[in-house]
């Protein structure tokens, strides 16, 4: 197996696996993440996985960049294959339209279909998170059938409520806070994605699947109230990936 060895920095490295977005070299990334993980290598502070790459972060006064190097490669010789027959998919409710999803109307139109035919588009399929980034907990994920026509909006705005969905092409992102975002916004989920009174703060995680679940506002709201109290507890089932 070959990858860059990229210098990001006195203290940080890129792995990178590959040079496309794909599960298959995703899976590379995530394969060498968890061998470092169950496996670390002393000097490591921090690793990132993305796309395509893993960052990862360690202190040059423990380990120097060729060493760090060798390590790594010699991981990668051991990486064990992540051939799993199946997996956790975890169910995110979201109430689509209305002040929760204020581009829902014309992200339809551009498709050419209705409201109700839109929402089956986009929550009949499960979403693979690739990575978390531009925010804490902020998940990147895509579903591989009936991929959208359109792309991210002209003028993006300053901000967006956390707890947004945002969508273009075939992507579907979580937004956990107030943020700017120039994607198209066609609803939300009363869950809290991003919360650090708890261990795991992140509702999902790179690696994660996921379903959307059409609420209504009356369903979102008492789910909402639930979370507050603490009494949500989120449903999830298990997926045959075999051969994906």
């Amino acid at each position: 197996m070959e990858a860059k060895f990229l210098l990001t920095g006195d203290s940080s490295l890129s792995v990178q696996m590959g040079d496309e977005i794909s599960l298959e070299v995703n899976r590379l990334v995530r394969m060498l993440y968890l061998s470092l993980t169950h496996h670390p290598v002393e000097g490591i502070r921090e690793m990132v996985p993305t796309y395509a790459a893993l960052m990862v972060h360690y202190r040059p006064e423990v380990i120097r960049f060729e060493e760090l190097k060798a390590q790594i490669l010699m991981r990668m010789e051991d990486m064990e294959q992540a051939d799993e027959e199946s997996c956790l998919v975890k169910e995110i409710p979201i109430c689509y339209g209305g002040e929760l999803g204020p581009d829902l109307a014309d992200c339809a139109a551009f498709e050419k279909v209705s409201e109700q035919e839109f929402i089956r588009m986009h929550s009949e399929h499960e979403y693979y998170s690739y990575m978390l980034g531009f925010a804490p907990g902020h998940a990147y994920m895509a579903r591989f059938e009936e991929p959208f026509h359109f792309k991210r909006r002209d003028t993006p705005r300053v901000r967006i409520s956390g707890g947004a969905i945002v969508v273009q092409l075939n992507l579907s992102n979580l937004i956990p806070f107030d943020q700017p975002c120039g994607w198209n916004i066609i609803g939300g989920t009363p869950l809290t994605i991003c919360d650090y009174s708890k261990d795991d703060p992140f509702l999902v995680h790179a690696g994660d699947w996921i379903r959307y679940v059409p609420v209504s506002l009356q369903e979102y709201e008492t789910i909402k109230e639930d979370v507050r109290k603490g009494t949500y507890r989120l449903k999830t089932y298990t997926k045959n990936v075999k051969g994906r």
